[in-house]
């Protein structure tokens, strides 16, 4: 298998960032790529430029998913979306654990359920689940349910191929760890100012990076599944060990 194999693909989170640089990767290759998000306007502008097919779609909408699954034969799906919140557990809302359970984990295991026996019917197929390097370690920062939500990713995409045993479809989990996304930008409520916090004095991955990584693996041998990948920039490491002192009583 590889690209030659494959005639379509389905990218959610499409309108921007890793999603976005997918649908071009992807549409280069010859695929017909049908690009998910909710801004249909800049789903317009992609399509005008790579040819892709718009599908303006809420993915925590079920009734949407079912009827986006039923619009063609899909060969590769590329599990994109998510959404991050500011703070932890500590001072995390309900709509908050809500949203992101909604759109980073449950959407993700309604579209496998809807296209992937298809994939198995056929015996051909892709599906690339990206995760994140925050649901692998725990470190400061991070939002606790994004975490729980990218972990989840992780286990479906080993459990999938468990799933898939004796079949060609194959399963990919992509761990990224900073990319020069909005995502940020949209945490913060002011892109600039995640621009200049965030990226301006890092050499971050590139939403490229991500797209061209989902490309070695789609585009690999039938005999060669691409598992697992962690993707980081060079200059970031996810190691590092802290231990806070014990408190000390108040001099007198």
């Amino acid at each position: 298998m590889g690209f030659s194999d494959y005639r379509t693909a389905l990218v959610t989170g499409a309108s921007s960032g890793i999603g976005a640089a997918t649908v071009r990767r992807l549409s280069a290759e010859g695929l017909e790529v049908y690009a998910v998000a909710r801004d249909a306007a800049r789903l317009s502008a992609l399509s005008a430029e790579t040819g892709c097919r718009p599908c303006a779609v809420d993915i925590s909408d079920l009734n949407a998913l079912a009827a986006l699954a039923k619009s063609a034969e899909f060969d590769v799906l590329v599990n994109n979306a998510g959404q991050s919140r500011r703070g932890n557990i500590l001072d995390t809302t309900a709509e908050d654990v809500d949203a992101l359970i909604d759109v980073n984990l449950r959407a993700v295991l309604h579209l496998t359920r809807l296209i992937v026996p298809g994939m198995a019917r056929r015996d051909r197929g892709h599906v690339v689940n990206i995760s994140s390097i925050a649901g692998h370690y725990a470190f400061g920062g991070g939002n606790t349910v994004y975490h729980a939500t990218k972990a989840g990713i992780h286990s479906l995409s080993q459990q999938l191929r468990v799933d898939l045993y004796g079949t060609r479809v194959r399963v990919t989990e992509i761990s990224p760890a900073r990319v020069e996304t909005e995502v940020f930008g949209r945490l913060l409520g002011d892109l600039a100012e995640a621009k200049r916090r965030f990226f301006d004095d890092y050499d971050a991955l590139q939403p490229e990076d991500i797209a061209n990584s989902i490309a070695f693996a789609v585009g690999s041998p039938a005999r060669m599944n691409v598992a697992f990948m962690e993707v980081l920039p060079t200059q970031q490491v996810v190691g590092g060990l802290n231990f806070a002192q014990k408190s000390r009583p108040p001099a007198e």
